[in-house]
């Protein structure tokens, strides 16, 4: 049975310049993927900057240009350096398998082709492009959210971007490895979600908050909490964490449980530095903005009480990267 094919159909562009090849290839995945095929390297190309396929099986002995070089020309463009590329070679072919993986390839298929080993090599990798961009999906989708709580406390979207990038180079001077930073980066812009469920009246008061408000203010860690709970996505659940703790305080005058010293998630005491120096070194319309010196000076008095003594020194460590960060995304 045909499947029913729109424009989220994937689509794949076969290359061979022999023709029996491709009406090949083009029998056992027309029913499945919307297809394109060029018969040289150089037509291979322009079709990619047209149509933009979601994976390529490639030939590799082609007159003109290989289709090793095809694969170099793609990988060394970032616009599409990130489409998988299969190539399909006959047996006799002299191919030096580990160099076209070296150049970015990520699958072999033999000729004559096996229909069978085609569709499952295609289907498997179509599937991996699938997930990246589901959860490239799932990070935009994150900061879309954080900068949307941001916008309803009168902030911009460039502080959530800020602290973020500032939580991600604090990380990485504690310890934390590459992969870890990078998720604690992508969490951070839902620390403070939970302020959509907090009233207006209450979120933008201009004058000082009486103490029933700012106990009902405090309920926006919360409320966080409760809207990124029990998710099987570990990048939510980073979330959550830094939601519920990023207001703890390392002496246990925090909230909301009260946490003290290690007990408070690192991640949320990475958050909170990098939140407390966005916001001291940003105007808003209750506040000049404070030079970073003064930030800095705050900050180191805050160390042991509010912040964990660990990590003022990593923030002047890493001014420089930190002050790059602030110029790119000024205001």
């Amino acid at each position: 049975m045909m499947t029913l094919r729109n424009e989220f159909t994937p689509r794949i562009l076969i290359v061979d310049d022999e023709p029996t090849n491709l009406r090949v290839l083009r029998q056992i995945l027309q029913n499945d993927y919307r297809l394109s095929f060029s018969r040289s390297g150089q037509g291979a190309l322009e079709l990619v900057e047209k149509e933009r396929p979601d994976l390529i099986l490639l030939d590799i002995m082609m007159p003109e240009m290989t289709g090793l070089e095809v694969c170099e020309r793609l990988k060394a463009n970032p616009a599409f350096a990130h489409i998988p590329v299969i190539f399909v070679t006959a047996l006799q072919d002299a191919v030096d398998e580990a160099y076209g993986f070296e150049i970015g390839a990520v699958d072999y298929i033999v000729k004559p082709v096996v229909p069978s080993t085609v569709q499952a090599r295609v289907k498997t990798h179509i599937s991996l492009v699938r997930a990246e961009e589901l959860h490239e999906t799932h990070i935009d989708l994150i900061q879309r959210l954080g900068r949307a709580a941001e916008y309803k406390d009168n902030e911009t979207g460039l502080h959530v971007q800020r602290m973020s990038h500032y939580a991600r180079i604090i990380a990485l001077a504690y310890g934390f490895d590459e992969a870890a930073a990078n998720e604690l980066m992508m969490a951070a812009p839902m620390h403070d979600i939970g302020k959509i469920g907090i009233a207006d009246s209450i979120l933008l008061k201009p004058g000082k908050l009486t103490e029933t408000e700012f106990d009902e203010m405090k309920t926006h860690t919360l409320i966080g909490a409760e809207i990124l709970a029990h998710s099987r996505s570990r990048l939510i659940q980073l979330a959550h964490s830094v939601a519920l703790s990023h207001h703890e305080k390392w002496d246990g005058s925090g909230y909301p449980n009260g946490l003290q010293g290690e007990d408070i998630p690192i991640e949320g005491r990475i958050v909170a530095i990098a939140d407390i120096f966005d916001a001291l070194t940003s105007e808003r319309p209750y506040k000049k903005a404070w030079t970073v010196e003064e930030s800095v000076d705050f900050i180191k008095s805050q160390s042991g009480k509010h912040i964990d003594p660990s990590l003022p020194p990593l923030l002047e460590q890493k001014l420089p990267e930190i002050l790059a960060i602030k110029a790119q995304l000024s205001e």
